[in-house]
């Protein structure tokens, strides 16, 4: 059993020291770190989980960009500790955190992976969206929270300022 709560302040260092471990050392070379420089995650989405001792077990984050004018949630890092992997919380907090999203108003999500694994949670490929180089367009994936959000959304995803 986990407890599922917003990410604080106080739980940064031992986020990060979890996404050190699960992603290789350079993981902030990554091009969608760009997109992050200098944003705050998304306060309330961004969670964490712990077990009943308190110790971290997952986590995963969520950041404003932009597509044009238009507005999404970037999705990432989510992670899981490694002596937790294979139970189910990985999906449990990519379900429960898009639940939030989609009460919080938000209407579209983005990110960066591989197709079949997030194809469950129903992301897509979407064409026309365009991370910064040197992401691989077949990994930038797309999900509606609500109904036609990303019908006629195009263009580069830029930060937020």
């Amino acid at each position: 059993m986990y407890d599922l709560r917003p990410e604080t302040e106080e739980d940064w260092w031992e986020v990060e020291a979890l996404y050190d471990l699960c992603f290789a050392p350079g993981r902030e070379a990554l091009s969608s770190y760009r997109l992050r420089d200098g944003v705050e995650p998304v306060r309330g989405l961004s969670l964490v989980a712990r077990d009943g001792d308190g110790i971290l077990a997952g986590a995963i984050r969520f950041w404003p960009v932009l597509i044009g004018r238009d507005t999404a949630l970037l999705l990432g890092p989510v992670a899981v500790h490694p002596t937790r992997q294979g139970e189910g919380l990985g999906g449990w907090l990519i379900r429960e955190s898009l639940d939030l999203a989609a009460r919080q108003g938000w209407e579209r999500v983005l990110l960066v992976g591989d197709a079949p694994y997030y194809a469950r949670f129903g992301f897509d490929r979407l064409d026309g969206v365009e991370m910064p180089p040197p992401t691989n367009p077949d990994r930038v994936l797309g999900l509606e929270l609500t109904p036609g959000a990303w019908r006629n959304v195009a263009g580069k995803v830029t930060r937020c300022a």
